[in-house]
């Protein structure tokens, strides 16, 4: 048993990998500001103790995992480094762990936490899985032989990785403060792609995965096309969504998964695919897509008074887009709302007229104020600026203005965003209750 005290432990893959190592037997802690953030439920509720930061935190006998968020002058790591008490960075830290399995890294500018939380959970449908989601979701199991992670292109720490598979669900442009433009995202994601040890599993409709130059083999997956495992005769059913897949020329089953719209047939090939690689048991594979609920802020539903509450993390455009298609798909008839909360100044800048053109496809559009970061506490524009390139929208504060939204009757109600947005759907559960 090791001791493990975690510098930043509410986020999201700082939480995962303490829920993981707490499994695995090891005595867990960690510290982090004190305002409530989602992440911290799970860790609680398995008993990990939580402190404020403090340099007193920093004693004798812990190896000390830092958060990337902090550098190296956040007063805990600079203490222990001063006391030289060992000190890894989550990344690295998560770079020597995944050695001992067979590793399945999941990354893309989309999808990446949906994706990997399916992966987890349909391959414990067969084998013993051990998992770190980005949803700040973790669970060791002492004699997996596999483990699923999420891996995020930020800042390049998916280059601490050297997993045997890789999924790539997309490469697209983000993160604006760090990657200069697409070509740099599509630099990192190939330098990412030369590091992978026995396949890489890519959405195939993407142009971008198709020009890397790939030195393992690598299966293309899509819908009804030129793919290496492709998706087709897909219905909307009672229960979710059927479609056939296909491996090269070989039918390999139909299958179906409780959820609707594209992206999640998506996710589901590339999970499927890992699975026939791996000879997994299709028959379990089946099974465990069926019993599958969902990641914490993916389409996460509530329902109050004949409404539907949904809490989604979409926080780019074609996150946004995906978000609005599951929607529809699921609540025909609906009256569709998003209350939207921009992240970050620099992406909201860089996307603007893109944001506008995907939350115009709600029937109603709500935006609140931008949530800076610690990085970006304010730019040059708000979100009056959004506000007006979209018919009909309105800006809404967390106040008595939240009352508003009880005029939708019977309309699912998303709220959507990577910041503090679930404050605004507090505010208005509560008031519905």
């Amino acid at each position: 048993m090791e001791k493990y005290h975690f510098i930043g432990i509410k986020g999201a893959g700082m939480s995962a990998l303490a829920q993981v190592l707490h499994d695995l037997g090891h005595e867990v802690q960690g510290a982090d500001i004190e305002k409530e953030v989602f992440t911290e439920h799970q860790l609680r509720d398995k008993g990990i103790r939580i402190l404020p930061f403090d340099l007193a935190n920093v004693v004798e006998g812990f190896t000390y995992i830092a958060g990337n968020a902090f550098d190296d002058n956040h007063v805990e790591i600079r203490t222990a480094l001063e006391k030289g008490y060992p000190v890894i960075r989550y990344h690295e830290f998560l770079s020597q762990f995944m050695n001992q399995f067979t590793s399945i890294a999941v990354t893309g500018a989309h999808g990446k936490t949906s994706t990997t939380g399916l992966l987890s959970h349909v391959m414990n449908g067969d084998v013993d899985t051990t998992f770190l989601i980005g949803d700040g979701t973790g669970f060791g199991l002492e004699n997996s032989e596999y483990f699923t992670f999420e891996s995020c292109e930020y800042k390049r720490h998916f280059l601490s990785y050297h997993p045997d598979y890789a999924i790539i669900t997309n490469i697209d442009f983000d993160h604006p403060d760090y990657f200069k433009d697409l070509d740099d995202v599509v630099s990192a994601f190939s330098e990412m792609a030369d590091q992978v040890k026995k396949g890489v599993i890519a959405y195939g409709g993407d142009a971008h995965t198709r020009t890397l130059d790939y030195k393992v083999p690598v299966y293309f997956y899509g819908i009804n096309g030129d793919f290496d495992v492709r998706a087709s005769n897909i219905e909307t059913v009672s229960n979710g969504t059927r479609f056939d897949v296909h491996v090269g020329s070989e039918f390999l089953d139909t299958f179906t998964i409780p959820m609707y719209g594209d992206h999640h047939v998506l996710n589901s090939l590339a999970v499927i695919t890992v699975g026939y690689l791996e000879k997994l048991d299709m028959e379990n594979i089946k099974r465990a897509f069926m019993t599958f609920g969902g990641v914490k802020r993916r389409f996460s539903e509530t329902f109050k008074n004949g409404m539907v509450i949904v809490d989604d993390y979409a926080h780019h455009p074609k996150e946004i887009r995906a978000t609005l298609e599951t929607a529809r798909k699921k609540y025909s008839g609906r009256e569709i709302v998003t209350v939207f909360q921009p992240h970050t100044f620099s992406r909201t800048k860089k996307f603007l007229n893109e944001f506008a053109d995907a939350l115009s496809a709600s029937d109603k559009a709500y935006i609140v104020d931008i949530f800076g970061s610690a990085r970006e506490n304010e730019g040059e524009l708000s979100s009056r600026d959004l506000v007006d390139l979209i018919p009909e929208a309105e800006l809404l504060d967390e106040s008595d203005d939240i009352a508003r939204l009880n005029m939708h009757e019977g309309a699912v109600i998303i709220f959507m965003g990577a910041g503090d947005i679930q404050k605004y759907e507090k505010r208005f559960t509560e008031l519905l209750s």
